[in-house]
């Protein structure tokens, strides 16, 4: 299975709802053109929820840095929602976990734009 992106509007926040599995080719890819899309709309605050990722290997690992570098140079934000075990283990084992915002409930990740 493939990866699944699902975006919706909370407010002035994008949440973003991914799916399946981020890997180099069609995920990877995929999730990059999504993100660049909601920058090129003017979308700011960005909430990529990760909960139902079964799988991301480095390159998953790199759009995710490449999507908040691109959001960042915009003036946008770009924050993490419900991280499974294995993708906070790559996190925090790639030392990216401190580079991100990370949250466990989407009410406090959405107040956390504010």
């Amino acid at each position: 299975m493939s990866v699944k992106l699902n975006s919706r509007q909370v407010g002035d926040v994008s949440v973003l709802d991914v799916a399946g599995r981020i890997t180099l080719g069609e995920g990877s890819s995929a999730l990059r053109d999504t993100l660049r899309e909601m920058v090129k709309k003017g979308q700011k605050k960005v909430l990529l929820n990760l909960g139902e990722v079964s799988y991301i290997d480095s390159s998953g690992i790199g759009e995710l840095v490449s999507g908040f570098t691109t959001v960042t140079n915009s003036g946008g934000q770009l924050k993490l929602l419900n991280l499974t075990k294995r993708v906070q283990d790559l996190l925090q084992i790639t030392k990216l976990y401190t580079v991100f915002d990370i949250h466990d409930s989407e009410a406090s990740a959405i107040r956390s734009f504010e």
